[in-house]
């Protein structure tokens, strides 16, 4: 059977230093770009299908790992933060003590990007393992390949297991890494995890 393999991006300015990033369209650090080059040798073969955020960091890590032919994917986009954009957990924390995103969500932002509910995010990563659902049945088809955003790619690894969207918050994904989710009995499982991350 495929497997469903997600590709983290490469690290940004703002990932490097813990700040919510979602329509913000940043470009790959020199380490960034290091570290998508590195995960291509976990890529290896030819995906049924690659799959991309619309998204620079995204495309471009797509690129430097040698994915060529990707499409993109409005529904891969990160969690659409509203009103956190740009600003760390802990800057929330100090405003509300506790705060969690996985439960509370995010405040509301400009009218273009009003921030989106857990469960919107959940609906999000429904759509997307609908739209592969075929190929990740089909024992004759090779990986689908996801390369898109952390908070996301969270989201979705829950949804594939059977978990609530909060169960997103027990995979943390580092940037320029790769997670793979194959089956067991026909049940999806991980079966890699924060794999390639290169250092330095």
């Amino acid at each position: 059977m495929a497997d469903l393999v997600l590709v983290r991006h490469g690290e940004t300015e703002w990932s490097a230093s813990h700040r919510h990033t979602s329509w913000t369209d940043l470009p790959l650090t020199a380490r960034g770009e290091e570290q998508a080059r590195a995960v291509a040798p976990l890529l290896a073969g030819a995906p049924a299908l690659v799959l991309v955020s619309p998204l620079e960091r995204a495309r471009r890590t797509a690129e430097l790992a040698g994915l060529h032919g990707a499409e993109q994917d409005a529904d891969l986009r990160e969690w659409d933060y509203g009103g956190y954009e740009g600003v760390t957990t802990d800057d929330i924390q100090r405003e509300r003590p506790g705060w969690d995103l996985w439960t509370d969500g995010v405040a509301p932002g400009p009218p273009e990007h009003p921030g989106e509910s857990p469960a919107e995010v959940g609906e999000r990563a429904d759509r997307v393992l609908a739209r592969v659902g075929h190929l990740l049945r089909d024992p004759d088809a090779g990986d689908v390949v996801l390369v898109a955003h952390a908070h996301f790619l969270r989201v979705l690894t829950a949804r594939r297991l059977g978990l609530p969207v909060a169960g997103g918050s027990l995979f943390f994904l580092e940037t320029g890494t790769v997670g793979r989710l194959g089956t067991e009995h026909g049940k999806p499982v991980v079966t890699a995890w924060n794999a390639g991350a290169a250092t330095g």
